[in-house]
């Protein structure tokens, strides 16, 4: 049963809509998130849309990344991320939890009632591939985008993941076939995580018919570099769980070690967290 209550339309409406300027108007910065704790620390941050990361949520529910998860679970878990900030919220759907039209449209659909103002599909079949063919892609956007209609949602922005790159799959002349063709499914944006080549990224968005998502990485190109090359959207994987993670562990051995506790120096106090959940 769902934890939270659902959102109104016009609240989710509205979300997509704004979720669509900023793409738009200029470049989207999104530090993913991976439950409602991170999704608020992240807003109170100042970030302008949540996005989440499917590595980070598994995580968080004892689960192993790369489409293991059920479709009830993403979507419980997407409903509370939605709940817990008054930004857009765009979801990580992973290969949209079935390989069918039919199977992505219902993920779309529980999606949008859960508080989505935006999605990510991405076109592996599985983690490292194989890719599923362009006209299968094609035909699950398309699904995709009709079950946004259906729903009420129109507006719900549609970002198209292709893994060529990450899987090292192909070149830029694949990533412009599936782009051209993810653009007249309906799809509205184009993130390919693995191609953080200045020079590559630049021809990519010269060329693409969509603006594309780039996946920032630590020790890699930085904001202004990845807008510079017409970067539109730009997200970071697993990397803030990552360094959560991190932390917490550090601190542990730290506590299990030595039995001293400097490493949550310089922590959010307790009342700063909990303040956030008390609107």
């Amino acid at each position: 049963m769902p934890t939270s209550s659902p959102l109104p339309p016009s609240t989710i409406r509205a979300r997509a809509e704004r979720l669509r300027a900023l793409v738009a108007d200029g470049v989207l910065v999104l530090p993913n998130a991976w439950d409602a704790g991170s999704a608020a620390v992240i807003a109170s941050a100042g970030a302008a849309a949540i996005a989440t990361t499917s590595g980070g949520v598994c995580w968080s529910l004892g689960r192993g990344d790369g489409q293991r998860l059920d479709r009830a679970t993403a979507v419980e878990a997407a409903r509370r991320v939605a709940a817990a900030v008054d930004l857009p919220v765009t979801v990580d759907a992973e290969g949209g939890y079935g390989p069918a039209p039919d199977e992505v449209a219902e993920t779309v659909r529980a999606l949008v009632g859960a508080g989505a103002a935006g999605v990510n599909l991405e076109d592996s079949e599985a983690p490292g591939g194989p890719l599923f063919t362009v006209e299968e892609q094609v035909g699950r956007l398309r699904a995709a985008r009709s079950a946004a209609e259906a729903a009420g949602l129109p507006e719900l922005l549609v970002n198209a993941r292709t893994d060529v790159f990450l899987f090292g799959l192909g070149g830029l002349d694949d990533v412009l076939v599936r782009a051209e063709a993810y653009a007249a499914a309906g799809a509205d944006g184009l993130f390919v995580p693995g191609l953080l080549d200045l020079d590559a990224l630049a021809a990519l968005c010269a060329r693409s018919p969509l603006p594309v998502n780039a996946m920032a990485v630590a020790g890699g190109p930085g904001v202004a570099e990845l807008a510079a090359a017409g970067v539109r959207r730009i997200s970071v994987g697993t990397a803030l769980a990552q360094f959560a993670y991190t932390a917490a562990r550090r601190a542990a051995a730290e506590l299990l070690g030595p039995g001293t506790l400097t490493e949550p120096a310089g922590a959010l106090g307790y009342g700063e967290v909990d303040a956030l959940f008390r609107g």
